[in-house]
């Protein structure tokens, strides 16, 4: 078996102590709602309106704009034509790291074609500037009478407010910061800009066609082959050829579609004939708005429906709608609610909750994150002949995307932005990733250019301990076709707050998924379809918001492509699975080292143990149980204090071989010139693939047996070993033989007392964490 050494120290975890809160973790009131970042201190400056302003122009008139100086550091209002009282309502951040001045000049001016005219200005000494901190109320904005550059009183008012704060003041979002003086254009700027997205509500569709009537079929001497066509959006479905061919054609077969509230497109019932090979007649054709499909909550049936089919013919080169047409499709059609719509990979989902939120159980906590800084990040692109990265951090979790704002030119970026999100589920994982911003100056929205990929981080929720700050500089690693490459490092704060902890313990009895997924479960190749659906109507959503969450960053925070088979992720899994038995062969080896009175003193002390649980065969099971006990309390001195990260050793991500990596980088379909070696390839990838997906399953299954005892998830270990201890002093009390008889009786039990939902000792296994979370 391959040995691992430790990974390089380059590639590890770092704590850290940041000074978080302005101080304070916890307990100051002043930076109460921002206690997982640094404080970052602003000067403020609100620009509303001006009025009464002076004509500059021959004609009188003026078309005035403010300009709020610094320093060397310059920020500008959008101008009006010909408007002496215009209204701007703008606010401008400078932060105080950056301050060269000890006096802000706020100058209304005209703009012109040839040179800005002065129409006047008010000066402000920044020792004099009040603070605000927030949950204060905004600061009112004052009318200040404009001077000229001598300080004398001119015509004019301009009306404004000025303050210092942190970045938790509500006016920070939307202000134009000088960090970014270099960006222009107001499209560029709302690229730079923190924003929170939401995933449109995704629901599963069910489509039962059972059979259609009375089709007007060109038949000539021949069986009709029809078959129904099914399209929504972008997704296509279509029904096995009916196997009674007839005009009355039956099928009784189910569909699946992933819809997206609003829902804005119909769905469309095409039933066709196959008159030839490659051809294929359409006999009626219906459109159904999703708006008036039956929403269900569980597994009852709904009330079936038949649907006029409309028959379109060409009558002199035109389409027309054939009225009198009787053909008409008897379906079943309704919309999922007690399903979850999976659209990221099932090892690092962040949200479980079904579609309708009637189902919905109340939340168990709140997950805070602070995105601190980065470190150390690399070169993404060159500007003006210089190396530059422009860098900005997305998180996800549950339906809630946020984006921080772009640090422009920077290889150790500061953000300092916190965000919180409600928590259903402890076993559910964030992912945070970080980019590198190429759309600064508006434009290009048609995508030519693609934000680059810096690195992304996960971290399960389950593996932190409730209440407390987690600070740790994390590794960014990406994968290159030449090998594992660190990008930097991204400092995270992340606090894991439990509401109620009996609740949170209840949960790991609960099944994974809503009871849908098992009364009626769906098979794997639907549910890879699905997600693929899913992921591809959360891209395109996110990707029509403003500004946009372009296409290439949903899918990478969402591990589009991870299920794609590569002969190193097959080698890791393989090693995973080894990994999880090495603990039976050294149990093996160690029991024939007893068996060969290597050390005798410990063989004579197995023979007086085996002679009295032979003895006493009721003692066999509470021993066993305290001695997991006894494990689990001994291990608790070890338990990680740390949250998982991304392992490139557990990956074989350094010891790929190049070849490997070419293959693992390569198109699907494979760009190999030779047509039979691209099917033979595609063919051994794709089965591969479920290889793959398998042994990482059996892996996923083994390690989680290990996390019993390892306080890798502190409260289902915490359930464990009171459940050892509970059944340790139970088996003691109880005869062996009353114990085994009830065991014989429930496991064969009849299956009339059977529950079709999971057993709860199987519910609190798929809970506990594996190191899919590790994986790269």
């Amino acid at each position: 078996m391959m040995q691992r050494g430790p990974p390089p120290e380059e590639f590890l975890l770092k704590e850290t102590n940041p000074h978080l809160g302005g101080g304070k973790v916890t307990g100051d009131k002043l930076t109460s709602t921002y206690d997982l970042v640094e404080q970052m201190q602003y000067l403020y400056i609100r620009v509303v309106k001006a009025k009464d302003l002076p004509g500059k122009d021959v004609t009188g008139s003026l078309d005035p704009y403010v300009e709020v100086k610094l320093g060397n550091y310059k920020g500008t209002t959008r101008h009006f034509e010909k408007n002496s009282n215009p209204e701007w309502k703008q606010v401008f951040a400078f932060s105080k790291d950056r301050l060269q001045a000890s006096v802000l000049e706020v100058t209304v001016k005209d703009k012109d074609f040839v040179k800005d005219d002065f129409v006047g200005r008010v000066l402000f000494d920044l020792n004099e500037v009040p603070k605000r901190f927030p949950p204060d109320s905004p600061l009112a904005p004052q009318w200040y009478r404009l001077e000229n550059r001598k300080g004398e009183k001119v015509k004019g008012e301009l009306m404004l407010a000025v303050w210092m704060g942190t970045q938790a003041d509500e006016a920070f979002p939307e202000a134009w910061h000088s960090d970014a003086a270099a960006v222009s254009g107001m499209d560029g700027l709302a690229n730079i800009r923190s924003k929170v997205y939401l995933s449109p509500k995704l629901w599963y569709l069910r489509v039962n066609i059972i059979e259609a009537q009375d089709l007007q079929a060109n038949i000539q001497g021949r069986y009709p082959e029809v078959f129904v066509k099914v399209i929504l959006g972008n997704q296509s479905l279509r029904t096995r050829i009916s196997p009674n061919r007839t005009v009355n054609p039956m099928w009784n077969e189910d569909l699946m579609f992933v819809a997206a509230e609003p829902f804005e497109e119909p769905l469309i019932f095409s039933v066709e004939d196959r008159v030839a090979p490659n051809k294929d007649e359409v006999l009626g054709r219906c459109a159904i708005p999703l708006q008036y499909v039956d929403r269900r909550f569980d597994h009852k049936p709904v009330n079936t429906r038949w649907f006029n089919l409309e028959r379109h013919v060409v009558v002199e080169g035109e389409n027309k709608k054939e009225t009198k047409f009787a053909s008409r499709i008897h379906t079943r059609i309704c919309l999922e609610g007690g399903y979850h719509v999976l659209d990221e990979s099932t090892h690092h989902s962040s949200d479980l909750r079904p579609t309708a939120k009637q189902l919905w159980k109340q939340s168990i906590g709140v997950l805070e994150l602070g995105i601190l800084s980065a470190q150390g990040l690399m070169p993404m692109k060159t500007k003006d002949g210089r190396e530059t990265t422009d860098a900005y951090c997305v998180a996800k979790y549950g339906q809630k995307w946020v984006r921080t704002r772009t640090i422009i030119d920077s290889f150790t970026p500061k953000w300092n932005e916190q965000y919180t999100w409600e928590v259903f589920d402890p076993c559910t994982v964030i992912t945070i990733g970080v980019f590198d911003n190429c759309h600064l100056h508006g434009g290009d929205k048609g995508g030519g250019s693609k934000d680059s990929r810096i690195g992304k981080v996960r971290v399960r929720l389950s593996t932190l301990e409730t209440d407390r700050v987690y600070t740790h500089s994390y590794p960014l690693l990406v994968l290159h076709p030449n090998g594992v490459k660190k990008m930097g490092e991204i400092h995270l704060a992340v606090r894991f707050t439990c509401s109620s902890l009996l609740n949170m313990m209840h949960m790991y009895s609960h099944p994974l998924l809503p009871k849908m997924h098992y009364l009626h479960p769906l098979t794997v190749a639907q549910l890879d379809s699905l997600r693929h659906q899913a992921t591809q109507i959360v891209s395109m959503r996110l990707s029509r918001a403003e500004p946009p969450l372009r296409k290439e960053i949903v899918e990478y925070m969402l591990d589009v492509g991870s299920h794609m088979w590569s002969m190193r992720r097959s080698k890791a899994n393989f090693f995973r699975i080894m990994g999880v038995l090495s603990g039976l062969i050294a149990a093996g080896k160690w029991f024939d080292q007893i068996c060969n009175w290597k050390n005798p003193i410990t063989t004579v002390l197995i023979h007086i143990l085996f002679i009295i649980l032979v003895l006493y065969p009721e003692l066999i099971l509470p021993t066993i149980f305290l001695y997991l006990f006894l494990i689990g309390v001994w291990y608790y001195r070890w338990r990680p204090r740390h949250p998982p990260y991304m392992d490139p050793q557990l990956s074989h991500a350094k010891s790929a071989h190049p070849d490997e990596l070419d293959e693992e980088f390569d198109t699907f379909p494979t760009s190999r010139p030779s047509d039979i070696v691209r099917m033979r390839y595609d063919r051994l990838r794709s089965i591969a693939g479920r290889i793959q997906t398998v042994v990482g399953d059996l892996a996923t299954q083994g390690e989680r047996l290990q996390s019993l005892l390892s306080w890798r998830d502190p409260r289902a270990t915490a359930l464990f070993v009171t459940f050892c201890l509970v059944a340790a002093v139970v088996l003691y009390l109880t005869p062996f033989q009353v114990v085994a008889l009830i065991t014989g009786f429930y496991v064969l039990r009849h299956p009339r007392f059977r529950h079709k939902l999971p057993s709860v000792p199987l519910n609190f296994f798929r809970r506990l964490p594996a190191r899919t979370d590790s994986m790269l």
